[in-house]
């Protein structure tokens, strides 16, 4: 998908590179293009990578437009509600974030616009990696209450895209409920998913509150899968569906245990013991190292 939205002399630079390891490509206007390949920054040069910042293609005001009217076949006011979020999702669970002047009426985001800066954040389907702790994550055909714990960057939609693909596969009596807010996890674009599952309904580009609530009333969900969360604006709605007999496999941003008992509301979690399992990962071993399994008292119980 990166040829379809990528400026030829761009895309002729990475196209020799490992897409493996490939996360980031960052355009800042008048700026060195960088891109973050196997977890280190680089400089992208006509040839390749370069450490040399001398020999870096340089971002234009050209390119930014090039790329944000591919995304969407230039019809800019089709993506602008994503525009306003500050990213733009494709096809495959690329997402692009946003930046430019926001513009704004009251207390309303309208738009952005003079858009300087894209970061496009390559996603990986690694199948299988969960597998290493999935029957520590659901037993017995049960799904756990699961948080999946890493900083931005560290494969916390790897694993739980695929993770959402072994629930779906492997546990055939469990109905699936995907609450997809950016479309990372499955990927869609023009209802079609770049996703893989036999028994799994999505919601996509809508809000924890939407997709949880209209979920649990419709469609009888077993498991609700969603990315990243918020405690204090998405944890009320994730109790509810807890208490409504419907398990949650969640992600959440933080470094690791310590920095996730510093958030709002996190001592809330723990006392009512809301979530059975925490899963951290790190790139300690490469991104998406799993550096530990967590009970609901916060013991590790893998490594």
């Amino acid at each position: 998908m990166l040829k379809e939205i990528l400026p030829e002399v761009i895309w002729n630079s990475i196209n020799s590179l490992n897409m493996d390891i490939l996360q980031e490509i960052r355009l800042r206007v008048g700026k060195p293009i960088i891109i973050r390949i196997g977890g280190v920054n680089k400089f992208l040069s006509l040839i390749g990578v370069t450490d040399n910042e001398s020999n870096a293609l340089i971002a234009r005001k050209s390119n930014i437009v090039e790329i944000l009217n591919k995304c969407c076949n230039n019809s800019l006011y089709t993506i602008n509600d994503e525009i306003i979020n500050g990213y733009v999702s494709v096809y495959g669970g690329i997402r692009i974030g946003v930046c430019g002047e926001v513009v704004s009426d009251g207390n309303t985001i309208q738009t952005q616009k003079n858009i300087t800066s894209l970061n496009i954040r390559v996603p990986h389907e690694i199948k299988n990696c969960s597998l290493p702790v999935f029957n520590l994550l659901a037993n017995n055909g049960q799904v756990k209450n699961t948080l999946i714990i890493s900083s931005p960057g560290m494969g916390k939609t790897t694993f739980i895209r695929d993770l959402a693909y072994q629930i779906s596969n492997k546990l055939v009596h469990t109905n699936t409920l995907i609450v997809d807010e950016r479309g990372e996890i499955t990927g869609i674009s023009g209802g079609v998913y770049a996703f893989d599952t036999i028994n799994a309904d999505v919601y996509v580009n809508c809000t924890k509150y939407y997709g949880f609530t209209n979920g649990i009333r419709s469609m009888r969900p077993d498991v609700i899968i969603t990315d990243e969360i918020n405690l204090e604006k998405d944890l009320s709605v994730i109790e509810n569906a807890m208490t409504s007999g419907v398990k949650v496999v969640a992600t959440i941003h933080a470094s690791g245990i310590d920095e996730l008992r510093s958030k709002k509301d996190f001592l809330r979690i723990l006392q009512s013991k809301l979530f059975e399992r925490f899963v951290v990962l790190n790139d300690d071993n490469g991104v998406g190292t799993i550096a530990g399994v967590y009970n609901s008292n916060l013991s590790c119980i893998y490594v």
